[in-house]
Formats: structure tokens, sequence, C-alpha cells
């Protein structure tokens, strides 16, 4: 039977059609309301009934007990045979109590001395007029009348001053009884308009959760056309941003900005496949080129060396230039990537040192010098040790490329206020101001002391890159002359 159930609710939530945010948003919108409503009408509606009693109650022990002290001021000739001044305080009692008033004598059995509507005395006004005398204190209570239903009973106690004649004392109860059925009618008014309220309340929430569904999922379905145009057209498509201020619009805002840096990065690809298609044909034209004339040069009888010679070194320049490129698209995939770098302390010293050591034989090509200074012995930054040298390569190439020959290229290394700088400067032509930012961008391309291209725009922004990964940053310093590169790290703790 259990796996015959747990099949058929299978197959009713098969064939259950499925429930929209519309319908979700009314139904949660008039659940709310609704309980919100049976909450109220529970804690309202539920007690009124029992506290207007109560108070009606209440009432009528209050107005009877302020009336003892005028029927303390009674003579006992009052009410042993009832006087007009008597029945005159019964009336009025009556009157102000909109009930059945009756004064019951104590002794030597309880017996009724004059009552508002004589032909209505019942049995248990002389009940509760005995019980009051008996504990000689207030008695109130409900009772059911055939005729007049409820009924709200009051007995008081009193007795009358003295007597300045006969000294004697007339010792009675005031009886009051009162029908109390107009409270279920209150009632039953309060509730019919609690109900009507509920009614027109549930209406107004039916209405406006239509209307608030029927506007969100307006902007939402806009936001799925959107998307679904981007995912069509691409980064470049159209999309209209909600300048709302909930939720909706931040969603259509975070699209916005999804696209915006969908796009930016679609450029990025373009110009990166069209400058890396560039970069990679042009030297790999010109060396297939001089491999098909080396090969005929070395097939003839007699081949030139020298010119062979020649065409490997053109050759090997070449390769060195696909090798650079190779390793700076390298670093960018792991960039992109997101590949952790190493956090550990790194001697700059000794990093300054062996890439001055790595550029001497090309600085000597181009006549370059290359000077390494530290104002101190021990200088240590937080980085990765292989990011830094990688850093450190990038300037110094760059440097060495700027350069005019005969000039020195100096690499130096500072410790100051809880940081480290390595800096690298040239006395070449240095950096237009309109390009000092500029620079740093992937595939931007500064130019150095000849004029021509340099590099492929990627060392820079490689540099500038790493370094934010290592908390630190690389930007281009004033010079008066030529180009001073710094890059800032925090200073390791020894």
């Amino acid at each position: 039977m259990s796996r015959l159930g747990a099949r058929l609710a299978w197959l009713m939530r098969r064939l259950a059609p499925p429930v929209g945010l519309r319908s979700r948003i009314v139904g949660a919108l008039l659940l709310t309301s609704a309980a919100t409503l049976a909450v109220a009408a529970l804690a309202l509606l539920s007690p009124l009934e029992r506290k207007l009693r109560n108070q009606e109650l209440q009432n009528l022990v209050n107005t009877a007990q302020a009336s003892v002290g005028s029927f303390n001021g009674l003579g006992a000739n009052d009410f042993n045979t009832p006087s007009n001044e008597l029945k005159k305080e019964v009336r009025g009692l009556a009157r102000r109590t909109s009930g059945r008033v009756s004064v019951v004598a104590g002794s030597p059995t309880p017996r009724v001395i004059w009552s508002s509507d004589a032909d209505e005395v019942r049995f248990e006004a002389l009940d509760d007029a005995r019980s009051a005398l008996v504990h000689n204190h207030t008695i109130k209570s409900f009772g059911h009348d055939r005729d007049r239903g409820l009924v709200a009973r009051v007995a008081v106690p009193f007795k009358t001053d003295t007597d300045e004649v006969d000294a004697q004392r007339f010792q009675g109860v005031i009886v009051v009884r009162k029908s109390v059925g107009d409270v279920a009618g209150t009632v039953r008014v309060v509730q019919r308009a609690f109900l009507t309220a509920a009614l027109v309340g549930l209406g107004i929430a039916l209405i406006l959760g239509i209307g608030l569904a029927t506007g969100l999922l307006s902007r939402l379905r806009r936001l799925r056309v959107a998307a679904l145009k981007v995912a069509d057209e691409g980064p470049a498509a159209e999309v209209v941003v909600d300048t709302g201020r909930d939720e909706v619009a931040d969603l259509s805002r975070a699209l916005g900005t999804m696209q915006s840096r969908l796009r930016q990065q679609e450029e990025i690809r373009r110009a990166f496949v069209a400058t890396a298609s560039h970069e990679l044909r042009t030297p790999l034209t010109t060396l297939v080129g001089m491999l098909e004339l080396l090969e005929e040069e070395l097939g003839d009888e007699h081949p030139a060396l020298d010119a062979a010679r020649l065409e490997v070194g053109r050759a090997r320049v070449q390769a060195d230039r696909l090798s650079r490129l190779a390793s700076d698209l390298l670093d960018l995939s792991r960039l992109d990537a997101e590949v952790p770098l190493r956090v550990e302390p790194v001697e700059l010293d000794e990093v300054g040192r062996a890439v001055i050591a790595e550029f001497e034989l090309r600085s000597d090509e181009r006549a370059v010098k290359l000077a390494f200074a530290s104002d101190a012995d021990d200088v240590h930054a937080v980085g990765d040790p292989g990011g830094v040298a990688r850093i450190a390569r990038i300037l110094v190439d760059n440097a060495v490329r700027a350069a005019p020959p005969d000039s020195i290229v100096r690499l130096q290394v500072h410790g100051r206020n809880g940081k480290v700088q390595l800096e690298v400067a040239d006395s070449g032509p240095g950096v237009a101001q309109d390009d000092r930012e500029r620079i740093f961008e992937r595939f931007q391309r500064g130019t150095d002391g000849s004029g021509e291209a340099a590099g492929f725009g990627l060392g820079l922004a490689i540099g500038r890159e790493l370094a934010e990964r290592m908390g630190g940053q690389l930007e281009l310093a004033d010079s008066r002359q030529g180009a001073r590169f710094v890059l800032t790290l925090s200073r390791a703790e020894r």
C-alpha cells in the first residue's frame, strides 16, 4: 500500500500543472492576509462577548453600590411599610441600571419589601439576597431567564442608620437584575462588520497581489528577453536597464554589468586573437623564409658560410621573439585562470642581481650598461618569487630596449615605511603623458628609442596584474629623463 501511495503521489505531481510565480505571489499575499484576519478574529471577537458581559455586570455593581448611601439614609419605618421615599429610590436605581430592582429584608427570612417590577420577582433574587447577607459582601453572577435570556444579577447588602426615635436599624439587600441579551446582538453586529471588512480586505489584497505580480513578472520577462537577446546576438546586443530601486532593478543592473564585462572580454579576446595571430605570423613567416634561404645556401656546391651564419643569427632573433610571445601568452593564461601565487618572503637583492646577470649579454649587444644598487643589506618582500622575478625581467627588458647606446639602466631596491620597492630607470625617450596609463593595458604598446614597435604590448599588463595579485602595485613614477617604473610590495617580517 505504501508503494502504491508513493506511486500515486508521484503521478499526481507529474500531472499537476506547474504553479507560476504570479499564482504564488497572489496566493502568499491572500494566505498572509487571511491568516492575519483569522488571528485578529480569534484575539478580538472570541473574547469580545465575554468582556462586554463582564463590563456590563461590573457597571451594574458600581451603580448599585453607589446607591447604597441613599438607602442607608432611610429610616426603618420606610422599609416596614414601603414609603414613597423607598419607592422613589428603587425606581431611580431601576432607571439608572435599566434593570429590575428589588429590596429584600434580611430577617427573620429573606422577603421582598418592594420591587420595581413586583410581578416579576424571581426566587433567585431571594437566593442572591440570602448569600449576600450571609457573606456580608456584594454577590454578582449571571443567570438565565426563560423570557429574557442571559441576566446579570447583583445583590448588595446595606444597613440603615440608627433611627433617633426608636433606635432601630434595618438590614437588607438591594437586588438588581438586568438582561444582557443585547450584548450578543452587539457582538453579532461587530462580527458582521468584521466579516465585511475582512472580505473587502481580501479583495483589496487580491487586486494588489495581481497588480504587484503582473508588474514584477513583466519586469522579469523583460530581463529574460534581454538575457536571451545577449545569448543570441552576443554582448553587443542593446539591453534596456531597469531604473527601479528594488531587487529586480539590481538584477537588471547586474545583467548590464555582466554584459559590459562580456563585451570588454570579447573585445580583449578579439584583440588578443588579432594581435597574437599577427605577432605569430610575422616571425613565423620570417623564420620560414630564412630557413628556406639557409637551406638553399647550404645546398650549393660552395656555400657562403658568412651569409649562412647571418641567416642563422636572424632566425635565432625570430625564435627568441616567438619564445617571448609564448611566455607572455602563458603568463596571461595563468593570470586569467587565477592560478594561486605563492606567498613567502622574497629577497629583492637576490632577485635584482639575478635579473641583471640574465640581461648582461643582451645589454652588451645594445651597448647599454646595467647597474644595481640597494640601500639595505636585507630587503625582503611578501610575494611570489617567480612573480617578482617576472616583473623585474619585464621592466629591465623594456628599459634595455628603450635606452640609447652608451647609457645606463639602473635597478635599485629600497626599503621604507613597512614597504619595499624595486625600481628600474632608463635614459630613453620616456612615456608620453597620454600613454602613462594606457601602456598598462593589454596589447597597448609604446615605442622604443628607434621609433619601432616595442614588444607585444603584454609585458606591463602582466606586470601590473602580477603586482596586484601579490597585494602590491606597479606604477610609472615621475622622472626628469627617461622612464622610471616602481614595484611596491609589503615588507616581510624577519
